[in-house]
């Protein structure tokens, strides 16, 4: 009760104004207010009162809390409200062991690599099927290497580069032509099988060289294969009168037919040269074409077909001759520039030269001739003196456009006028 009044007086103290306990008005305020001081206290106590007992609430349930998280559950028969505190706080249990799992499988560890060292995949056991893997590479290279090489034996057989040779020292002005026929020869030569037959046509005015080029191709393969299977056919003298064609077509069929059965006994490719085409008559065209393309008979895929002709030679001379200049300032090849007009004129005439590669050969210049009768006096016997050859040369007939001089008739002269000395 001490403490309650001295709290009370206190009280009545502080709630006093600081102006008036100046003025000395203590009395005055006690005997207003008595009665509003006795219910400000009344309340405190109470309000007291009740602090003590929630504090006295909280730390019973405070021990109780902390004596049932010791045994790691709560009694389902409490009534007493739960209360939140952070003390004594623990990981609520859970039963669902899945969720436990997924949990454990989203944290995943990241491996740290020392900052020296350079970062690398754990090694693992290495597979058998790996060495299995290289062992088949090897096997494979093994035999395209092998391939490669057959292919050249098989190219050396035909012995192209003396062809070349040959065509380099017999054949004068015709570089161009000479380069793209051993190309042709070479790319069909290195292998055996093949889809189609190797048909070459040689086109150009007379005297070029391309009867001389025949003539060159058929010996040098006769000495590589052997005369049976090298056949040179010229129409106007196996096949010279209408009268002859039915037994002319029957002949060709059956030699060409023999010729490409025994290639094949030997895995050889056959050479077939026809000279003088532009006099074939339309039914050895029409059988020729039958033996290029067969429907059946694998056999004759594996064979070159050699076509010579004038066919086109006027329009092949004005072509030259209306491009000379173009072509030796080295702007074009006319070889390159003629020979899609001429592939549309020879199909018009026979659909044969659909399948053939196409040879045009230019004309001649005075020093081509000349070069012409240096060989063939050499082959004669006579001295090739340098004044002796021009004064020659200067017998034939030239077309002249500018500094150039074109031969009319190439070195098909030639001949006559040696033998003449």
């Amino acid at each position: 009760m001490h403490l309650l009044r001295s709290f009370h007086k206190s009280s009545k103290m502080g709630e006093q104004d600081p102006s008036e306990r100046l003025r000395g008005d203590h009395p005055k305020e006690t005997k207003e207010n008595g009665t509003g001081s006795f219910s400000q206290f009344s309340s405190s106590v109470r309000t007291m009162v009740r602090i003590r007992q929630k504090y006295q609430a909280i730390k019973k349930r405070r021990l109780e809390i902390a004596a049932t998280s010791s045994q790691s559950f709560v009694s389902p028969r409490s009534t007493r409200p739960n209360v939140f505190t952070f003390e004594n706080l623990q990981e609520p249990i859970n039963s669902n062991p899945s969720s436990q799992r997924k949990g454990k499988k989203k944290r995943k560890g990241r491996v740290l690599y020392p900052s020296s060292s350079l970062r690398a995949v754990p090694t693992k056991e290495r597979s058998r099927a790996k060495n299995c893997l290289y062992l088949l590479c090897i096997i494979l290279f093994l035999q395209v290497y092998n391939a490669i090489e057959n292919l050249d034996d098989h190219v050396l057989k035909y012995d192209l580069d003396g062809l070349e040779k040959t065509l380099k020292r017999e054949v004068f002005g015709q570089q161009e032509v000479a380069e793209s026929l051993l190309g042709h020869l070479r790319d069909y030569l290195s292998t055996y099988v093949h889809n189609k037959p190797l048909v070459l046509s040689l086109h150009g005015p007379t005297g070029v060289g391309k009867s001389h080029v025949g003539r060159l191709l058929a010996q040098h393969f006769r000495s590589v294969v052997g005369d049976d299977l090298v056949m040179q056919y010229f129409v106007l003298h196996h096949c010279p009168t209408d009268d002859d064609i039915p037994q002319c077509t029957k002949s060709l069929d059956s030699h060409v037919s023999e010729m490409v059965t025994q290639a094949e006994e030997e895995e050889k490719i056959p050479v077939f040269i026809f000279d003088e085409v532009e006099h074939m008559p339309r039914e050895l065209l029409d059988t020729l074409q039958e033996l290029i393309n067969p429907k059946n008979n694998n056999e004759y895929l594996n064979a070159i077909y050699i076509l010579i002709s004038n066919l086109g030679h006027e329009d092949i001379t004005k072509f030259v001759l209306h491009n000379s200049s173009v072509a030796i300032s080295g702007r074009l090849s006319l070889s390159q520039e003629l020979n899609p007009w001429l592939r549309s004129y020879l199909e018009r005439c026979h659909v044969l030269f659909l399948e053939a590669e196409l040879l045009p050969f230019m004309l001649l210049e005075k020093s081509h001739v000349m070069d012409c009768f240096i060989d063939e006096m050499s082959r004669e016997g006579f001295y090739p003196d340098r004044s002796h050859v021009e004064r020659l040369a200067e017998q034939l007939s030239y077309y002249i456009v500018g500094e150039q001089e074109f031969s009319h008739t190439g070195c098909r002269q030639v001949v006559a006028k040696v033998n003449l000395l």
